[in-house]
């Protein structure tokens, strides 16, 4: 299987605790976050990686040759800012399969992922996303599912007792999505400018993982992940 790991964002609300290395390289428990991202789906089955990059990119460039010399990789590099849509297309182009999973550097999610591809095959599936159930939070939006997990809506940020959020881990078939974008311009939204839009002509599929999940996006969450993964094996 292939997967994209979309590490090009600038880390804004980090850069009070990290201010000199990509988000990604964040350092947490010892190593940077994006050897945790790229063990985890090694362990699901991963086998070709694509990285979606920008800033700082030599960075992880010089990372993944020091630290995953035998990995098979490819990456792109962002000259300007494409947005989540703009990047993943970009790194789609370097894609090979039709059906290959997306998922955020700064997010680790404790998903099955061969469950998850045979659902979205099952399905024949455009999407299928990992969804987390969480608990008052205003941090992310919401997504709700009809009694087949089919994703209905997506809602904006807002303070929520309980609600399913995007784990920022998703499946895409790769043809559709170069057909359905291929009039948008080269910087675009991949949730407000693809999936909203489309969502009534797509099937997008929801899977619900009771897995660990934490996005390193914000100091708290990275301080919290310096005790979680002491341990990680």
């Amino acid at each position: 299987m292939q997967a994209i790991i979309l590490a090009g964002g600038l880390g804004t609300r980090l850069k009070t605790v990290v201010a000199d290395k990509p988000k990604a390289l964040s350092q947490v428990a010892g190593s940077p976050f994006l050897y945790y991202v790229i063990e985890h789906l090694r362990k699901e089955g991963i086998t070709d990686f694509i990285f979606s990059l920008g800033y700082l990119s030599e960075q992880i460039i010089t990372f993944l040759k020091n630290c995953y010399p035998d990995l098979s990789y490819k990456y792109y590099i962002e000259t300007r800012p494409l947005g989540t849509g703009g990047g993943i297309k970009k790194a789609l182009e370097l894609a090979t399969e039709k059906d290959v999973l997306i998922v955020n550097a700064d997010t680790f999610f404790e998903v099955n992922i061969s469950l998850m591809m045979q659902v979205h095959q099952k399905a024949q599936a455009n999407c299928t996303i990992a969804l987390k159930a969480m608990t008052d939070f205003d941090r992310y939006g919401t997504v709700a599912i009809d009694a087949e997990k089919n994703i209905v809506s997506f809602k904006e940020k807002a303070y929520t007792q309980s609600g399913l959020i995007n784990g920022g881990y998703l499946i895409l078939d790769k043809g559709f999505f170069e057909v359905t974008t291929a009039h948008l311009s080269d910087v675009f939204g991949f949730e407000k400018d693809f999936l909203e839009p489309n969502l009534e002509k797509m099937t997008i599929k929801g899977i619900i993982s009771d897995g660990y999940f934490i996005d390193i996006g914000i100091p708290e969450d990275y301080l919290e992940a310096q005790k979680v993964f002491k341990n990680f094996r």
